[in-house]
């Protein structure tokens, strides 16, 4: 799932995945960074697990009672089976990463308007530059991937027509996602997030946070049965996690402005516990309400994390960073790169041995870095450049 830095005009310099920069102004907010890179890890090796690995189930029935290296280091991955708790953790990080900013301008000057033409501009030249080489390195990858039969299921359609449903980001409503790239279909929710973030921001204005909370809320469950039942991937199912994000950034504002009652910290980290517990047992009845559970637990976790400068400081915080800072390339390329090494090494047969998927990661993180490099910060900087005059900040 980048940069997590925010600008004034409300956006971050990031996808859900994302990278740290100005969130050092802010004092404590590069905690954000480490949970993109948390996140992206998580989701990643999730994915890495599902294509080189035969599962615990299957690996269980094998091994029996065996306790060597490989049984050990297999029982420990476990808490990945649940890998896909990084969705909603990105969609609320995102929420708050790109509310942050407008949210801040409006409450110094209640006059405030978001220049929409400006906000898409800049999310377009941030997001797609990064999407557009993603297909092509999807398309390269998954082709050298289909000259080892059998083909790997993973690889879907990777023809022109499913190129261009997942560039104009309608994976999930007009076709699926590209290639083996299935990791895609959250990138098609944030580009629509963005698409109506400046409707949600004028009737902010208008209405309020909590309100505009409440009407998400509302969208979210009625689009379940819309949209969901007949799997129908549409950001309305998922809005709801995005606006806790933005939620919890003014209650960060008010916070900075002195208006933020006691907490009891303990209470909100157990909350944040119970509700991921929740989640994960939810998980057994379908994903939908495990994402609801997740994005919750998170949301109350990130508000907490956000008031301590201590806690955004400890070595494990600054390590994650800094695979927040290449996350949304981690995210936007690893599953093909892992299905080719499959096809190559293994031919797409599952292993017993989960030991080499740590070595898949190791080859993903590496080409995700150089992919950040060359694509990445080339679009952050392109997007920067694009500030309007009025969101400069002095």
């Amino acid at each position: 799932m980048s940069d997590t830095a925010l600008d004034a005009t409300g956006s971050s310099l990031s996808f859900a995945p994302g990278t740290r920069s100005e969130a050092k102004v802010a004092g404590k907010e590069h905690v954000i960074d480490a949970m993109r890179g948390f996140a992206a890890l998580l989701v990643a090796y999730f994915h890495c697990r599902q294509v080189e690995w035969v599962g615990m189930q299957s690996f269980h029935h094998v091994v029996g009672k065996s306790f060597d290296l490989n049984t050990i280091v297999a029982y420990l991955t476990l808490p990945i089976a649940w890998g896909s708790a990084g969705v909603p953790i990105f969609f609320v990080i995102s929420g708050y990463c790109i509310h942050r900013g407008a949210a801040q301008r409006l409450a110094n000057d209640s006059a405030y308007r978001l220049d929409a033409m400006n906000f898409w501009a800049r999310r377009f030249a941030r997001i797609y530059p990064v999407l557009f080489a993603a297909l092509l390195l999807t398309l390269a990858l998954d082709w050298a991937s289909l000259q080892f039969p059998p083909v790997n299921h993973k690889i879907l359609d990777i023809g022109p027509q499913a190129f261009f449903v997942n560039l104009f980001s309608l994976q999930g409503v007009a076709g699926k996602t590209y290639g083996s790239n299935g990791a895609l279909w959250t990138l098609s929710l944030e580009v629509q997030f963005y698409v109506v973030y400046p409707l949600v921001f004028a009737l902010r204005r208008r209405l309020g946070i909590l309100p505009v909370l409440g009407m998400v809320a509302l969208v979210n469950v009625v689009s379940v049965f819309v949209f969901e039942r007949h799997d129908l991937q549409f950001f309305t199912s998922f809005w709801f996690s995005w606006m806790l994000g933005a939620w919890i950034a003014e209650l960060q504002i008010k916070r900075g402005d002195g208006s933020s009652r006691k907490h009891v910290p303990w209470l909100m980290y157990g909350l944040a516990v119970l509700l991921t517990v929740l989640g994960c047992v939810a998980f057994r009845f379908g994903q939908y309400l495990a994402f609801q559970f997740w994005a919750v637990g998170f949301a109350c976790y990130l508000n907490e994390a956000l008031k301590s400068r201590q806690h955004s400081e400890t070595p494990v915080i600054r390590l994650l960073s800094r695979f927040g800072d290449f996350s949304f390339s981690l995210y936007s390329i690893h599953l093909p790169i892992f299905v080719l090494l499959s096809s190559v090494l293994y031919r797409s047969v599952l292993q017993l041995s989960i030991l080499p998927t740590f070595g898949f990661m190791l080859v993903a993180l590496v080409v995700a870095w150089v992919f950040y490099r060359c694509v990445e910060l080339p679009a952050m900087k392109w997007s920067s450049s694009l500030k309007s005059a009025s969101g400069r900040v002095p």
